[in-house]
């Protein structure tokens, strides 16, 4: 079975435009104007032709024809193609905060979290949203990680950042600092260290995956001298888990295991809250990093990065990032294609 009766064997990518006022529309083009991009992938961008009409002038690439239709039945799977997903001519002021390009943003979101749940496209791609003016009735949520769950009907997911030789996900996500010690109970642990193992064998092709859990306190609590959750909750975990044969191990000193590279000795990586796992990774692999949704029923990922509007419309964004996120939505597609072809 190929992916969506394409014979190239191609999976179909859905990109959302993000906020256009931000770095997400020349990230898409640098991005899709790579003739390597199309050769192992048809790209379906959600917005407007319109405005990327407008970037192609502001942003000099390898001239990219896109192919404009109403809907995911109409691609064309050999060029990169844009469905339309509204009429109106909005202004396009790059690195400005505007309510209409919030608006847009979710309409974008939202016609492609609808496709790929209904399996018209093979993965969806985010560019990147501001967290403020997208937000209305419809969208209530931190970020596009908690709306696709919720649209997914997902009882759980886990942020995962991604790169060559490294995997963090995080036990909680975009919460306060102050909610985050209540959050850590052994019923959350454990349900993350699942979705992370799943992931890894289902996603990344790891038949026996090694995770590190992290310590919350300074030190991994220092034997309860700085803290008593690795004493009560996150130890005795590891060890009920490893006795189920999953090969999880820790909690780790969170400085040291970083600055000594200890991760390159995982598959996988459990930090316990957002910034604990997102400073060091980041640190690491800015450019390359991919923010990928583990434990939805559909692939999801995104680059790492902001809607950066300082650097917006100048042409000197990296789309680095965001080419790797497609690279990894394709590369898991094709692992995950045996098991969707069964169905």
């Amino acid at each position: 079975m190929g992916f969506l009766n394409n014979t190239a064997e191609k999976p179909v990518i859905g990109i959302t435009t993000g906020d256009f006022n931000g770095i997400g529309p020349e990230i898409i083009l640098k991005t899709v104007s790579d003739a390597r991009v199309l050769k192992i992938c048809t790209p379906v961008i959600y917005g407007s032709y319109k405005i990327f009409a407008r970037y192609k002038k502001l942003i000099p690439t390898e001239e990219v024809v896109f192919n404009s239709v109403k809907a995911a039945d109409q691609l064309n799977l050999k060029k990169a193609n844009i469905i339309t997903c509204w009429e109106d001519d909005f202004e396009v002021n790059p690195g400005k905060v505007d309510a209409q390009a919030g608006k847009c943003a979710f309409i974008s979101l939202s016609k492609g979290t609808e496709d790929v749940i209904a399996g018209r496209i093979d993965a969806l791609v985010t560019a990147p949203i501001n967290k403020h003016n997208i937000q209305s009735e419809e969208f209530k949520f931190p970020g596009h990680t908690e709306y696709l769950t919720e649209k997914a009907g997902a009882k759980d997911s886990l942020m995962l950042m991604v790169t060559e030789d490294l995997r963090v996900g995080v036990v909680t996500g975009h919460i306060p600092l102050s909610k985050v010690k209540e959050s850590i109970t052994k019923e959350r642990l454990a349900a993350k260290v699942n979705l992370l193992y799943k992931s890894l064998k289902n996603d990344f092709g790891i038949s026996k995956p090694k995770i590190a859990v992290l310590g919350l306190n300074p030190h991994a609590g220092e034997q309860g001298m700085l803290g008593q959750e690795e004493q009560q909750i996150i130890t005795p975990l590891i060890e009920e888990l490893k006795e189920k044969g999953i090969l999880v191990y820790g909690p780790f000193p969170a400085d040291g295991f970083f600055g000594k590279q200890h991760f390159r000795k995982f598959d996988g990586v459990l930090a316990l809250y957002h910034d604990q796992g997102l400073a060091p990774f980041k640190a690491l692999a800015f450019d390359t990093g991919v923010n990928y949704t583990a434990g939805l029923p559909f692939i999801r990922t995104s680059p790492d990065h902001g809607t950066a509007y300082d650097i917006a419309g100048k042409n000197i964004a990296s789309e680095e990032s965001f080419r790797e996120a497609l690279y990894l939505a394709c590369d898991i597609a094709k692992a995950r294609k045996p098991v969707a072809s069964n169905h």
